[in-house]
């Protein structure tokens, strides 16, 4: 089966998928999964095997860019070991960029392996900066961890590190500009992104916390002139430079306030093997019961791959009202 064969029916054509290898993490962040969890079944989940066949087969139909996600891809065990297999195709294939969405803590003891296994850039989880609030936030986590992680990542060598805020009122949109001035004393990326109304949860309302990318922006314009940056990595942030030509850029990612639909190049896959084509629909196709049923069979699995694009819809359908259109979690979806 030829390459670019993932067109959609809106003329789309899939280049970046995001493939989640856990539902597990160590944090227990307030906007992403209940305190309590209840975790999938180890054969419910695909094996480290399984997620290199997709990989593969998404490869072979013109994926150039693959995001591990979790969870919390750094508690599933041998993860480098896949990290390997993926960065061993960007030297044989199409592919041409290798990244993960981590919270950092696992860093200080994996950030030179997963260089070394070709993972070519990092997204950190960084939501505030004061130790207290942090751990709020995040149930577990221990904010010190996470900055010795974003400077292991640093020492590494990573061709770029992006950090990510999720900006909740009245939590933390009072650092927007503290967070900002911490990346550029790394000298690495921040995006700013709006909370997704995914997975019922108890700890606040989504309505009353919601704080859109225009509101973050004026916050940090107010310290920083900011310039539209040209350069477009696939995802779905918009990027400024800043006027000063310092090598930080920011970005945001707007669901609600910005939708990046009409441009959208991406699917994510679940742990559990659900193709999903939307963040925001809950249009799915079964790939695990493909590569169980039909052991080794690749063109089979990209041939179902291929007919799921039909499914992708136009656009998603998020709410700022504290409404929640889709039930499951983010760290089931993929980060």
């Amino acid at each position: 089966m030829k390459k670019e064969a993932m067109v959609d029916r809106f003329g789309r054509t899939i280049r970046y998928v995001r493939l989640s290898v856990t539902d597990r993490c160590d944090f227990r962040c307030v906007y992403c999964m209940s305190e309590e969890m209840t975790f999938l079944p180890r054969q419910q989940v695909l094996t480290l095997e399984e997620i290199g066949q997709v990989a593969q087969a998404f490869v072979d139909l013109g994926v150039e860019h693959i995001r591990l996600t979790g969870g919390e891809p750094l508690v599933r065990r041998d993860v480098d070991s896949l990290v390997s297999q993926l960065g061993h195709l960007k030297s044989v294939s199409g592919l041409r960029d290798l990244s993960m969405t981590t919270n950092g803590s696992q860093l200080p003891k994996w950030a030179d392996t997963l260089q070394a296994g070709g993972l070519d850039r990092l997204n950190i989880s960084l939501d505030s900066l004061d130790p207290e609030r942090f751990t709020r936030i995040t149930r577990t986590g221990q904010l010190q961890q996470v900055i010795e992680g974003i400077d292991a990542a640093k020492s590494a060598g990573f061709e770029r590190i992006k950090l990510n805020a999720v900006i909740m009122k009245g939590r933390n949109d009072d650092e927007v500009v503290d967070l900002v001035r911490f990346a550029r004393s790394r000298e690495i990326d921040i995006s700013f992104i709006e909370e997704m109304p995914l997975g019922h949860i108890s700890d606040h309302g989504r309505d009353e916390t919601f704080c859109s990318s225009d509101e973050v922006r004026a916050m940090i314009e107010q310290q920083y002139e900011l310039l539209p940056c040209g350069e477009v990595t696939g995802g779905p942030s918009r990027y400024y430079r800043f006027a000063d030509e310092h090598a930080s850029r920011i970005g945001f990612i707007s669901p609600h306030s910005h939708n990046f639909c009409g441009d959208c190049n991406r699917v994510r896959v679940t742990v559990e093997g659900r193709l999903l084509l939307c963040l925001g629909n809950e249009h799915s196709v079964d790939l695990r019961q493909v590569l169980r049923d039909y052991p080794g069979d690749q063109e089979r699995l990209k041939q179902t791959i291929v007919e799921a694009m039909d499914l992708k819809p136009e656009r998603h359908h998020f709410t700022t009202d504290g409404d929640v259109q889709i039930v499951r979690f983010m760290n089931a979806t993929g980060g």
